[in-house]
Formats: structure tokens, sequence, C-alpha cells
């Protein structure tokens, strides 16, 4: 008998008739014989609806306590599909019961909106497996050291999954959403995309970090942390799909790196056009000057990305990097107010209308020449790259977002990601 974590996204819970389909999966694994804990994200929707009603009534610039009530707010989507998912598992004849984040209680730090994971307490969920009955937790949520309920960020379903599976030392942690595993690139802008069935946690983790809206960063960040097995696979296969077979579906992510997969040199291209960025024109060349600007940023609590400083002219550089374009408003208000004012900068410009593109492989280690060829491809297109990053088994570039699809094929082809592997 294996323990057995099940995450299913908002469109695998998006009607009742889904939850209904949901619940039957679920049973056919608890009467195999594995005892079952379901992360369910809020229907698909939901979120975003209640978020809106939030902004209608509070559309000024958020404070602290403002984001305190967004969670709460927030936090209820989860909750409901919990109380209908284990309803649906009670009238397939199993045993259920639901729990938000707080009653686990799954335990996070203060940062509203944003929150981490510190712990979680599985002592109740534990007993409640001894008793046979299926566990139902919400995902997205915990409760910081003060009682506040909190929000991981978009996404963070994925993460609760992950940490509820790592903390119970799970068997497995199935995640089950709208697509049938992980792609070379995204099948809704290159046709031909191939579904992977391994892909390494490293690319897997990069591939998230770059764009890839399969999995969420912090959930692979996760599974690298504590080796919990996990896989893709697809909520709208049938239901009654033999659990063999289902288990052996989807794609893999996998801790280990085999022959087959260091023949790939570049296993994926990873794309985000949820990105903008940001110069500081005119800034004093001199030690200190990245903290000086990304200091305050990184106080505000916002994440910078791609990180570039030009070349020194007449004691003056010009210092660019990239934010969540939703983050950027503020980036800018920040830098204008305080930053260049204490640099003595010339100014700050912006641009949000840009996307990153990137080449994923861990063959890439092995194998010279491979940026090379993204570079002269994406210049065979006329696409002009304004900056570049890299790491071992990846390259990313920044370009301008109209180019975004053009590029995808073109590297998708370049490094015959349509061809099936050896």
């Amino acid at each position: 008998m294996a323990l057995i974590v099940h995450k299913y996204g908002g469109t695998s819970m998006g009607s009742t008739e889904r939850i209904r389909n949901v619940a039957k999966r679920v049973a056919k694994w608890a009467r195999a014989g594995h005892q079952m804990v379901v992360v369910p994200s809020a229907m698909s929707g939901e979120t975003n609806r209640l978020l809106g009603l939030a902004k209608e009534l509070s559309p000024a610039e958020q404070t602290a306590a403002m984001l305190r009530e967004l969670d709460m707010i927030a936090s209820t989507g989860e909750q409901v599909s919990v109380g209908l998912l284990a309803l649906a598992l009670q009238a397939e004849g199993m045993q259920s019961v639901s729990y938000s984040g707080w009653q686990v209680p799954v335990k996070t730090d203060s940062a509203f909106t944003k929150a981490r994971i510190e712990s979680i307490d599985d002592l109740r969920v534990r007993a409640d497996l001894a008793a046979g009955k299926v566990v139902v937790i919400t995902g997205f949520q915990g409760i910081d050291a003060e009682g506040h309920i909190t929000t991981l960020g978009r996404g963070g379903s994925d993460t609760s999954a992950v940490a509820v599976a790592a903390a119970m030392k799970a068997d497995e942690c199935l995640i089950y959403t709208d697509v049938d595993g992980v792609y070379t690139t995204d099948p809704r802008v290159v046709p031909e995309a191939r579904r992977l069935s391994t892909v390494s946690f490293e690319e897997m983790l990069e591939m998230a970090s770059l764009g890839s809206k399969v999995l969420q960063i912090r959930s692979v960040e996760f599974a690298g942390k504590y080796r919990v097995p996990m896989r893709v696979l697809s909520s709208f296969t049938s239901w009654d799909i033999p659990i063999d077979e289902e288990a052996k579906s989807g794609t893999l992510i996998t801790f280990e790196e085999d022959e087959k997969m260091e023949q790939a040199v570049v296993s994926g291209i990873a794309f985000n056009r949820d990105e903008a960025k940001v110069t500081v024109v005119g800034v004093p060349d001199k030690p200190g000057i990245a903290f000086q600007i990304l200091g305050p940023v990184a106080e505000a609590n916002i994440d910078v990305d791609v990180i570039l400083q030009n070349v020194s002219h007449g004691g003056r550089t010009d210092f660019s990097f990239t934010v969540h374009r939703n983050d950027y408003q503020r980036t800018l208000d920040l830098l204008r107010n305080q930053v260049v004012p204490a640099l003595g900068a010339a100014e700050v410009a912006g641009d949000p209308k840009i996307c990153k593109v990137s080449i994923v492989g861990i063959g890439m280690r092995s194998h010279v020449g491979v940026a090379s060829k993204m570079f002269g491809c994406l210049s065979e297109e006329g696409i002009n790259i304004q900056m570049i990053t890299t790491s071992e088994i990846k390259t990313s570039v920044v370009i301008d977002e109209k180019y975004m699809e053009l590029a995808v094929r073109a590297l998708h082809k370049a490094f015959d990601l349509d061809q099936a592997a050896a």
C-alpha cells in the first residue's frame, strides 16, 4: 500500500461534473489499497472573480493590511473546492474529510499573497489516513505565526501538493492538469511540439522558472529539495483507465540522467511574455552600485530576473534588469522616487513589451556551440537580442514581444525538437 498525493488544477475542478470525475478517479486509487491525499485548486476562474471583486472595492495601491484581506478573500476558492470534492467522494462510498490550510496546519511566513511554507503538521492527516479516510486539503494557502490566513501566490496549489508529499514522505505526487504532460514547447505556439516521457528535475526547474506554465517553480524546488517523485498527467483521460497504465502516463520528473537523455542537446523551448525591462540610465560606475539599485527593489518584495550592466563611459554606466510585468510600474516609481535621487542617475527608462525565450537541456553541458546556434537562428529571422543570460543547461534571451512566437517556432525547428527522440 502506497501513500499517494493527487493534485488537481482549476480546469479539472471546473464544474460539478468534472469534480465527480475527479472523485471517481481518486476512489479508484483508494479502492486499489492506496492511502490518498488530494490537493485541489479553486474552480477555474474563481480566484480571478474573487480578486476582481476586491479590486472594485479597493483599487488603490495595496497596503499590508489590504494584502491580508486579499488572502482572506482568495483562500475561499480552495475551501469551496475541498468541500465539494469531499462530498463527491462520499457519494462514491468513500470516507473522506476536507481541511483548509489552517486546520492541518500548513505554517507559512507572513508575506501575504506571496507566503512561503515553513512547516506542515501532518499528525491529523496521518490519523485520518490510518482510519481509512481520503483526506482533501486546500492548496494555495496556509497560516502564519499570528494566525492569519496566507496564500502562496499564483500556482501555489502545486507547491502545496508537493510540500504535503514531502512532509508525509509520499511514494509519489501526481499533478493532474489540462495537458497530458510536459512538451518540448507550448503546442499552441508550435503544433509539432512533442510530449516528453521523462524530463530531468534540473530541466523542469529551468523550464518552470523560464515561463513554462505546466508546473509552478516553487513546486519543482520542493520536489528537488526533498526528492519527491513527481509525474505530470492529464485529468481529462477516462477516470477508469487501469491504474498501472495511468501510473506510467504523462511525464515523469526524474532525478537520474540516463544515456538517452544525454542524446538530446536541447530538451525544450520555454518562453515568458509576463516580463518588463527597466533601465537606470547614467549611474556612477563604482563598487556597490548594483546593491544600491536592487536592494530597495528586493525590500519591496519585487523579484528581479535578467540583469545587465553596460560598459562604463566617462565613469557612468546603464544598469538594466527585468521584473514581472505586474511589478513594472511599482518598480519605476520606486526607482524614480528613491534610487535615482540618491545615486544622481540621469533617468529611469522602461519597456513593458519584451519577452524572454530560452533553450533548455542537460545535454548543453557536454556540447559546444549551442548558444551560437541559437543566436544564429534568431539572426536569420531578423530578431534583435536585447539581453542574454546563461547557465550550465540553459540560454535565455530578451527580445521584443512581437517576435516571441516566431522565435519559438524557429528555435524548435533549428534544434530538431519536432523529431522523435532516437
